[in-house]
Order: structure tokens, then sequence, then C-alpha cells
């Protein structure tokens, strides 16, 4: 009995945010004996080439054009995100005073851009197979500071028009592959710019992506929590998709919270074996091999429609929140169905450069005890 309560407490807790949660930990978990394999200036180069490469065949693969997009929004709009169910992360909000606050403005630091995104693609007037990419910064106070969770979030988020007969896990796959092939790319290019990062010590990122439902996980190891199940998966497939996030699985608890009101975990769908299964949405996991630890680089699916997103906010206990302009606009069918997802930049970075740390490739905030765990690690991060 006690080891089952344990797992449970182990599996709720793991819901609860991201983050190892404890600088002991941290620095047990930082490689021995680290040396980048590119210096500082030979980095900050490898960072731009890398943009550059991911940014135009991102948009070439999924016919997206690079458009601009808000650090800031008003908070009356409910265009920002929550990122979960739970309310454990709320974005930074401020007060502009504008005209001796004759006309005041709640302001609010975005904390991803999805639902901007898909207002977006309407106003630009995107139709099916079009979409748009953004340069997306933004600020998640919420985090545990480790070795690749910063309060600072950067990512190429991105979003395209579906029709109805898209929103299917067929399609899923096929876009997801799409991406995959450009992570690969952006890999062997590096490479041939920067020879040193093709070492034996790190392999490369398979060819071929496996999808694997989290259901299916869950049933290979029941007792182990989400972030193990997912360190044990990856030693078997170190590339993988995890689709299905946010829907409850079968010991009670979702893989991962996710919010209502954007991607849709909601959706029955059948497994391979004819097995029901719920959801259109999941993230790209890779093993790196430098940290030796589990590495997401990407949140993406399939968007809510007028349906799912009802069932969903109803399911969560929001459904306060269909008076915001964005749910209304998906109620009335004046938001074109779509999908979408956010590409970490920092975390993509971080990995095909062989970095062991977020630091070492963006400029942000970090405590005085986790830079001096970095310094005695051999470990460069930028300031």
């Amino acid at each position: 009995m006690g080891n089952h309560s344990e797992a449970v407490l182990d599996k709720r807790a793991d819901l609860a945010g991201p983050g190892i949660g404890d600088y002991d930990e941290l620095e047990e978990i930082l490689p021995r004996n680290y040396k980048s394999l590119l210096d500082r200036k030979e980095t900050q180069r490898a960072i731009f080439a890398a943009k550059n490469y991911i940014e135009l065949n991102l948009c070439r693969e999924l016919d997206l054009m690079m458009v601009t997009v808000p650090l800031i929004v008003d908070a009356e709009s409910g265009v920002n995100d929550l990122l979960d169910r739970d309310g454990s992360r709320t974005p930074i909000q401020f007060h502009i005073s504008n005209d001796r606050n004759v006309h005041p403005v709640e302001a609010q630091v975005v904390q991803a851009a999805t639902k901007w995104k898909r207002m977006a693609l309407a106003e630009f007037g995107m139709k099916p197979g079009e979409g748009l990419c953004t340069d997306m910064r933004a600020v998640r106070k919420d985090y545990f500071l480790d070795h690749d969770h910063s309060a600072y979030v950067d990512q190429w988020d991105w979003e395209r028009v579906i029709t109805p007969a898209d929103r299917n896990l067929g399609f899923l796959k096929e876009v997801v592959n799409r991406i995959w092939k450009v992570i690969v790319g952006a890999e062997w290019y590096l490479q041939e710019l920067f020879p040193q990062l093709k070492t034996e010590r790190y392999p490369n990122l398979p060819e071929r992506l496996t999808f694997m439902h989290a259901e299916d996980i869950l049933q290979m190891y029941p007792n182990l929590p989400r972030k193990q199940r997912e360190t044990r998966i990856l030693q078997e497939f170190p590339a993988i998709f995890i689709i299905g996030i946010g829907w409850p699985l079968a010991d009670g608890y979702p893989h991962e919270m996710r919010a209502a009101d954007y991607d849709d975990w909601i959706t029955e769908t059948r497994s391979p074996d004819g097995e029901i299964r719920h959801g259109l949405n999941g993230d790209i996991l890779v093993w790196n091999p430098v940290t030796k630890r589990r590495h997401e680089l990407t949140s993406m699916g399939i968007r809510v429609d007028a349906a799912s997103l009802m069932q969903q906010l109803e399911m969560s206990h929001q459904m306060e929140f269909v008076k915001f302009p964005y749910h209304q606009g998906i109620l009335q069918h004046k938001i074109p169905l779509s999908i979408g997802g956010g590409i970490g930049q920092s975390r993509t970075l971080m990995l095909l450069l062989r970095k062991a740390h977020l630091g070492e490739v963006s400029v942000t905030v970090w405590p005085k005890i986790l830079k001096e765990i970095c310094a005695a690690k051999n470990i460069h991060v930028l300031e």
C-alpha cells in the first residue's frame, strides 16, 4: 500500500510544473568533465546560422510566413496563455496609466502566443494550408530555474489553417514529421559549418521519429511518474512524439496538464489495434546525450473547435472563459480551425550545439547559486 501511495503522490507532484526543483540535485545532474565544443564567438555564429536555417525551412515545409508577434497583450482580451489548468503559472501583469489614468490599460507579458496566433490567422486572411511563424519572446515567472528551464522563453511559435477533414491523427503525424525533418536537417547543416559538432561522444538524432500515445507508455510503466516514464521510453527510442497530452489516462492522471482552450486533448481516436484513445496533440522529446536526460523540444497540436472547446472548458471547470473574445471567436466560427505549436529555440539550440545549459545559448537571469554551480563545472553561462 505504501508504494502505491508514494507512486500516486509522485504522479500528482509531477503535474505541478516543470523544473528539477532542487539545486543539490541539479549539481549532481549537470555533466562532469564538460567542455563546450564551440567557443563563445563560434556559439553566437552557430546560433544565428541555426535560427536562419530553421525559420527558412519551417516556413518552406509548412507554407508559413514570418510575422511580428506581441510581447505584451491587454489583460481583458483573454488572449494570454495560462499554460495549464491548475492556475500554477500566472502571467506578469502591470498597469499602464496612459493619460493620467483617464484611458489606462491593464497589460500582461505573454507566456505564449498560442491564442494570439490563431486570431492572427484570421487577421492576415490565411487560407487552409497557409500559416504564420513568429520569433516569439515570453516570460514565465513560475518556473524553477535549472539547466533547461528559464524565466525567459523564446520559441518559433507557428500556426496553420486547416479544414475540418484535417482534424485527425494522420494529419497531425504528417505535420510532426515535416517539423522533425527540419530539426534533423538543421543538425546536419550546423555540422557542415562547424565540423567539431560531429563527434562519437554525442550521436546524431535519428532520421525517423517514433510516435506513441501517452496511454501506451503508461501501460508499459504503470507505476512511474510522467518524467520517469519519458526517461525510460527514451532509452529505447531516442526521439519520440507523445500523443494525447491532457486527457486523464487509465491511472486517473493526465500525462501532463494542458490548458483547456488551445490544444484538442479530448477528441476520441483509435490506436492501431482499435483501442479507444483521446487527443490530437503531443510533444517531441529526445534523449540529450550531453545532459543524459529527457529533453523536450516542442509542444503542438490540432487546436480546439467549437465542440471540443466547450467540452474541455466544462471538464476543466473554466466555463467563465466563454465570455472572452478569443473563445467567442471559436464558438462563432470567426477564427479558423488550425494546427500549431511552439518549438523552443534555446532548447533546440542547446541540443544541436551540444550545450549543457540553456544559459550558454540565451541571455537571461539566473540565481547566484546556479551560476556558481555552472562555473565550477566549466559551463559558461552568458550574462
